[in-house]
C-alpha cells in the first residue's frame, strides 16, 4: 500500500513514539453549507495539504457526521438517520453534542490489545458506545479507491501529534462488530505534527493533509484514525464509514439539519481563587463549573502563570505545560457535567508575587 508521511516545522522536539501496532461560534458557516448542498459533499479531490479534541470532517467520523444528521434548527439533537437514531437509543444526546470527545485519556497510541473488539468505534470510551453499533445505515462518505484526496481532522482544542490512518480489510462486513482483525496491521497513511489551520474551538479548526486511499478496495468500508498526542497519553479513536463506488467525497444518509437560529449550547466557566500563600509560593483552587444548557463530557482550562513560578504540583486535572502556559484537561471521572454542575482542581505554585487572576478561559472538551 501507499503510505505518504508528512513532517512539519510546528513539532516540538519531542521523541517520536513507536508506530501503534495495531464550532461552536463558527458552526453556522458550516450548517449553512449544508442546507445548499444536498447531500454534504466534503470534496476529498487532490488538493493542497492542510494540536487536539476532535474528529475527522474529512471523511466524516460518525459522530461528525450524526451531529449534522441530528441537529435541529432550535439547537436540539433530534436524529433522522436510523443509525444514528439507534446511537441516540443506546447513550443519549450528550454524544452527540460532544462528537469531537472520542477519546481515551490513558491511550499512548495503544490500539490491539487495548481497544477491545467491538469497541473500536468509540476507542473502549462508554460514553460513545452507540456509535460502535454494527450496521450498514450509517452516513457515509463515497470514495475512488487510490485517488489522492484532502484529509481534514477537526482541532476542537490544539495539541501537537501523529495520525495513523488505517482501513478495514477486503470482505469487511459492516453489519458485524468491528474487531481489530477486521483492520489493516498498518496504516496507509501516518502524517507526522501536521499545522493547525483556523481558531480553536470552532467547526473550521482543523488539521489537514493529501494522501493517497489503498488501491482496489471496492464497497463498504471503514477509515480508522488514530491520533496520538505526543504531550500527553491522551488518544483518540474514530470511525469514518465509507464506500468505494467511483465517488468524491459526497456523503449520503445525513438529514438537511436546516438553519440554526443559535448553535448548541455547551459552554463552561473557571474561577480561581487562593486557598493559602506562603513566601516564595501560594495554593489555587479552580471551580470548573458548566454554564451551558446541555451535558458535557469533558473541559479545558488554561491560563498563563506570571513570570518566575512554576507548577509544584496539581490535582484532579490532567495538565501540560509550556514555559508559563498551563493547560489543564479533566480527568476521567470529573469530566462529565449536568448544566450548572460543578468541579475543582488545585495546584500548588513556586515563586513570589501571587496570581491576582480570577476569571480562566474555559472550554468545553
Amino acid at each position: 500500500m501507499h503510505m505518504t508521511i508528512l513532517r512539519s516545522s510546528c513539532r516540538r522536539g519531542l521523541p517520536r513514539l513507536p508506530l501503534p501496532t495495531r464550532g461552536r461560534a463558527l458552526f453556522l458557516a458550516l450548517l449553512a453549507l449544508v442546507t445548499t448542498i444536498p447531500a454534504l459533499a466534503l470534496i476529498l479531490a487532490a488538493g493542497t495539504p492542510a494540536q487536539a479534541h476532535g474528529t475527522p470532517m474529512k471523511p466524516g467520523s460518525r459522530t461528525f457526521l450524526c451531529w449534522q444528521d441530528a441537529l435541529a434548527d432550535t439547537g436540539e439533537i433530534k436524529p433522522v438517520n436510523p443509525a444514528c437514531k439507534a446511537a441516540e437509543q443506546a447513550g443519549g444526546t450528550t454524544p452527540f453534542y460532544n462528537w469531537f470527545s472520542v477519546l481515551r485519556s490513558d491511550g499512548a497510541g495503544r490500539t490491539r490489545g487495548f481497544v477491545p473488539d467491538g469497541e473500536l468505534c468509540s476507542g473502549g470510551n462508554p460514553n460513545f458506545t452507540g456509535f460502535d453499533l454494527p450496521r450498514d445505515d450509517w452516513p457515509v462518505t463515497h470514495l475512488t479507491s487510490g485517488a489522492t484526496v484532502d484529509f481534514s481532522y477537526n482541532a476542537w482544542a490544539a495539541h501537537p501529534g501523529w495520525f495513523y490512518v488505517y482501513i478495514t480489510k477486503d470482505g469487511y462486513d459492516p453489519t458485524q462488530p468491528l474487531t481489530w482483525d477486521d483492520i489493516e496491521d498498518q496504516p496507509f497513511l501516518t502524517v507526522d505534527h501536521p499545522p493547525l489551520n483556523g481558531t480553536p474551538g470552532t467547526v473550521e479548526a482543523n488539521y489537514s493533509w493529501t494522501g493517497t486511499l489503498p488501491a482496489d478496495k471496492t464497497g463498504r468500508h471503514i477509515i480508522y484514525m488514530v491520533w496520538q498526542r505526543s504531550d500527553s497519553a491522551e488518544t483518540f479513536y474514530s470511525c469514518s464509514d465509507v464506500v468505494f463506488d467511483g465517488g468524491n467525497g459526497e456523503v449520503t444518509g445525513i438529514h438537511d439539519p436546516g438553519n440554526p437560529t443559535q448553535p448548541p449550547p455547551g459552554t463552561c466557566t473557571a474561577t480561581r481563587t487562593t486557598t493559602g500563600t506562603w513566601p516564595g509560593g501560594y495554593q489555587s483552587e479552580v471551580t470548573v463549573t458548566n454554564s451551558g444548557d446541555v451535558a458535557m463530557l469533558g473541559w479545558m482550562v488554561d491560563w498563563t502563570l506570571p513570570g518566575g513560578q512554576s507548577v509544584a504540583s496539581l490535582w484532579n486535572g490532567d495538565a501540560t505545560y509550556s514555559g508559563q502556559d498551563v493547560m489543564v484537561h479533566n480527568t476521567d471521572w470529573n469530566g462529565s457535567l449536568s448544566p450548572g454542575q460543578s468541579t475543582t482542581f488545585g495546584y500548588v505554585v513556586q515563586g513570589d508575587g501571587g496570581d491576582s487572576a480570577t476569571d480562566l478561559p474555559c472550554q468545553v472538551g
